[in-house]
C-alpha cells in the first residue's frame, strides 16, 4: 500500500518567528500519526531554524525550489546540495507559480530533478493545467507533457522515490477545487502514463498527490479516491489546527488498510 503524504507548501508566508512557531506546533500535535508522511516547506530563509524546530521528529523538511547546478555564479539561487546540508529531505519542483511567474519549463524541471536525485533528495514534481487549457480540452495533453518532459532521461531506479503532484492551476488559491471525480480521472491517467513510460510496478507504487485548495473540509473525499495518495497543500497548511486536522483525517482513513 502506498504511504500517504501531507505536504504543506508555505510559499512566501511566515517570518522567522512565525515559521518556528508553526513548525513547533505542528511537531507537537502530529507525532502520534505514524502512518502518514508529514512534510513542511517553509521559505528558504526559514529552513535552518525550522529544521531545528522539527529535529528528531517524524515531520520532514522540504524546500520550495532549487537550482540545478552544484554551485556557481548564480546570484539569488540555492543548490540542492546546500539544501541537503541543512536537513531538507524533499524539494518541490516545477510548481505552477514557478512556471507562471519565473519561467519554469519542462526542461528546467528536468534539470532540477536531476540535481535533487544526485543529492538523495525526494523531488515533488508538480504538473497541471490552467483554466484555459482545461476549457480547451487540453488537460491530458498538458499533464502528459509535464510528466514526460520532467522525467525525460531518468531510469526507473532514479525516480523510484519521486512524488508527482497534480495541481490544476485554476484551483490553486482560488477556493475552487477539482471534484474528487475530476481529480481521480487525472491521477489515474498519470499512473497509467508512468506504467507506459516505466513499469506496472513503478506505477503501482508511485505516490501522486493532489494540490488545489485542499482543506480539512474536502480532504477526506479526495483521499478516498483510488489514485490520490495525499495533498500538496497551500493556505490550509499555514495554520496548526488545519494542518493537523488534515493529517489526522488522512491517518484515520488509512488505519487498518
Amino acid at each position: 500500500m502506498r504511504r500517504p503524504v501531507i505536504a504543506g507548501n508555505w510559499k512566501m508566508y511566515k517570518d522567522l518567528n512565525e515559521a518556528v512557531e508553526l513548525a513547533s506546533g505542528i511537531r507537537k500535535q502530529v507525532q502520534e500519526f505514524d502512518n502518514v508522511d508529514k512534510v513542511i516547506a517553509p521559505p528558504f530563509v526559514n529552513l535552518t531554524e525550522v529544521a531545528k524546530a522539527i529535529a528528531d521528529s517524524n515531520v520532514y523538511l522540504a524546500a520550495q525550489n532549487c537550482h540545478w547546478e552544484k554551485e556557481g555564479a548564480f546570484t539569488g539561487e540555492v543548490s540542492a546540495r546546500m539544501l541537503k546540508s541543512i536537513g531538507c529531505r524533499y524539494i518541490i519542483i516545477g510548481h505552477s507559480e514557478r512556471r507562471q511567474y519565473f519561467g519554469e519549463t519542462n526542461e528546467t524541471v528536468n534539470l532540477k530533478i536531476k540535481a535533487a536525485v544526485a543529492n538523495n533528495l525526494i523531488p515533488i514534481m508538480c504538473v497541471g493545467e490552467t483554466l484555459q487549457e482545461r476549457e480547451e480540452g487540453r488537460t491530458v495533453d498538458v499533464v502528459k507533457s509535464h510528466v514526460t518532459g520532467g522525467l525525460k532521461g531518468f531510469t526507473e531506479k532514479e525516480i523510484d522515490s519521486l512524488i508527482i503532484a497534480y495541481e490544476p492551476v485554476w484551483a490553486i488559491g482560488t477556493g475552487k477545487t477539482a471534484t474528487p471525480k475530476q481529480a481521480q480521472e487525472v491521477h489515474r491517467m498519470i499512473r497509467g502514463l508512468v506504467k507506459e513510460l516505466y513499469s506496472e510496478t513503478l506505477a503501482k507504487n508511485k505516490r501522486i498527490l493532489y494540490g488545489g485548495s485542499v482543506k480539512p473540509e474536502n480532504i477526506e473525499e479526495l483521499m478516498k479516491q483510488e489514485d490520490i495518495d495525499g495533498g500538496l497543500i497551500g493556505g490550509a497548511s499555514l495554520k496548526i489546527d488545519s494542518y493537523v486536522d488534515m493529517v489526522r483525517k488522512t491517518s484515520e482513513l488509512y488505519e487498518g488498510k
